[in-house]
């Protein structure tokens, strides 16, 4: 239990930086060490600062900060940088437009130009067009022209940039808000030159007579989760061990205000999770579970929703070792369901969303060393079932599954898992969606695909025909880890399926989770993949907006 000493010191310390939480509580199983401090990499806060002019919110994050004021109605700020959004049928008059700039914009709009901006030294004038109703691809384009507004800014030099509501509305406003958010992401902690490259954009106000202050904070809350699920995916393994992403875990707990429990090695072993265990022969950094909780009095839910995450925080592929270039140079990034379930139970405790929420996460690396599980070793799992590993590069499914099986204790509603589970779904779908397949009911599927498909996470659902459970028959074991050359992404839910009891769907995140190459408001590397799709559903599960 945590030292009372400790506990007061981490309040004061947490006090200091303008953070309110209510502080919920941390077990840690076995562990003789206080959780941390100063939970590194996250400097970040949220508080609203009543202002004569505006509502200010302002988000710190990853040493690098953006801060959204908004206020109803006109005002005087100066700002040298305004994108004006306007609906379909745009006036331009008031823009204070010089004759010449003014056929430029009727230019581009007779062009059918959704999005441009007017040259004029000195200033940065960004004119957006919305459509007439909002469907999964035209917020997608929103979201984009908020991206492209963002760059045109940090292109500038810019610090301060303007969004103006001339009649297209507050959920315009909210989609290209969140582009220009989420473009505005940097991972510079490792950069001895991080000042010279950190973006000059740092404030944003938005001027419109629509907006929601409740609504604009949970907007905040939301964007600050996908940067913490994106900086987690970025850490090198060389600090975010299993255990390591405990104390992240801890120090996101005490800001966030809901409970964590954290089991170490000695209790795994007392549960006999033998399938994250395995996996762990070969490191010499032991694993982790942890189980997150947020649980308000006021929850819809009388049972809850679980969200299981991966947390392979870097796979060599063990004895079945991966090649290095394009494969296990970017593994670092094979806990990027775990940061997205962490991230989002965080947010949902952060926003008070009135739902019971559980997040289950088991962590682990994967290496060929030491006493290394190894291909033809039988393995008992958490409930029972005996495995015989055929490849030890199929390890992901190994931790799930344990975790699959703990989550029968809750009696839950529902269970959504997510995972970087295989290159099979990647292959499939590329960067361009979520391969998803499960047996929850047919109603709950088009609640979820409706959720993914507005913060455009849209899905795949995959065929769950128990033809490829045939497949994962073993001839020592109750089932082999492997299916086969054909229907991989299949095979490995068509794997986790036997140790689920309940309502459930697999989300593998393998293809959009890490990029290689900048894709709008995405960014490079780490997307945070998997939380705004959480959260919409989370929040339209609890009834807010």
């Amino acid at each position: 239990m945590l030292n009372r000493f400790c506990l007061m010191l981490i309040v004061l310390n947490v006090m200091s930086v303008g953070i309110y939480a209510k502080f919920s509580h941390i077990t840690c199983r076995g562990w003789s060490r206080p959780p941390p401090t100063n939970p590194q990499p996250y400097s970040s806060f949220l508080k609203l600062i009543p202002q004569p002019q505006y509502l200010f919110i302002a988000l710190k994050l990853n040493r690098n900060s953006m801060s959204i004021h908004y206020k109803k109605g006109a005002d005087k700020e100066k700002v040298a940088a305004h994108l004006y959004l306007f609906p379909e049928k745009a006036n331009l008059k008031d823009l204070k437009l010089s004759a010449s700039e003014l056929d430029y914009a009727k230019a581009k709009i007779k062009e059918e130009k959704k999005y441009f901006t007017i040259p004029r030294a000195g200033e940065c004038i960004g004119i957006l067009i919305a459509p007439s109703s909002l469907t999964t691809q035209s917020r997608e384009d929103l979201r984009k022209h908020g991206a492209s507004f963002c760059d045109a800014v940090n292109a500038a030099k810019e610090n301060r940039a303007k969004l103006v509501d001339k009649g297209a509305g507050k959920a315009v406003c909210l989609e290209v808000l969140e582009g220009v958010a989420l473009a505005n992401y940097q991972f510079l902690k490792y950069k001895n030159d991080a000042e010279k490259l950190k973006n000059s954009l740092h404030d944003v106000f938005v001027e419109s007579a629509d907006l929601d202050d409740e609504e604009l904070f949970r907007f905040q809350i939301g964007i600050e989760a996908v940067y913490i699920a994106r900086d987690l995916v970025n850490e090198p393994q060389s600090y975010l061990s299993a255990v390591q992403l405990t104390e992240e875990i801890e120090g996101l707990a005490l800001r966030g205000g809901f409970k964590a429990e954290i089991f170490n090695k000695a209790k795994i072993e007392s549960l006999k999770m033998g399938g994250l265990l395995a996996v762990n022969q070969g490191s010499n950094i032991p694993p982790t579970f942890s189980i997150l909780e947020w649980k308000p009095e006021n929850a819809k839910n009388k049972k809850p929703i679980i969200l299981v995450g991966k947390g392979v925080v870097y796979d060599t592929g063990g004895l079945s070792l991966k090649p290095t270039p394009n494969s296990m140079d970017y593994m670092k990034s094979d806990m990027a369901g775990a940061a997205a379930v962490i991230a989002s139970l965080y947010a949902a405790a952060a926003m008070k969303l009135p739902v019971h929420v559980v997040a289950l996460v088991p962590a682990t690396d994967n290496r060929p060393g030491q006493d290394a599980y190894a291909p033809g070793d039988v393995v008992e799992m958490y409930n029972g079932m005996t495995v015989e590993v055929l490849n030890t590069d199929a390890e992901g499914r190994m931790i799930l599954a344990d975790a699959l099986s703990y989550a029968a204790k809750f009696k839950p509603e529902l269970v959504l898992d997510f995972a970087t589970l295989t290159g099979a779904a990647a292959a499939a779908i590329g960067q361009y969606g979520i391969v998803c397949m499960g047996t929850a009911s047919e109603k709950v599927k088009k609640d979820l695909s409706q959720s993914a498909d507005e913060v455009y996470e849209r899905l795949a659902e995959l065929p769950f025909w128990d033809e490829y459970k045939e497949l994962l028959k073993s001839e020592i074991a109750d089932i082999k880890n492997i299916g086969g050359p054909v229907g991989g992404a299949i095979t490995a839910g068509k794997f986790l399926e036997h140790f689920t009891s309940y309502p459930w769907m697999h989300f593998d995140i393998a293809g959009p989770a890490f990029i290689k190459s900048k894709d709008s408001y995405r960014g490079k590397n780490g997307t945070g993949s998997g939380v705004r799709f959480i959260l919409n559903y989370l929040k339209k599960r609890g009834g807010v907006k």
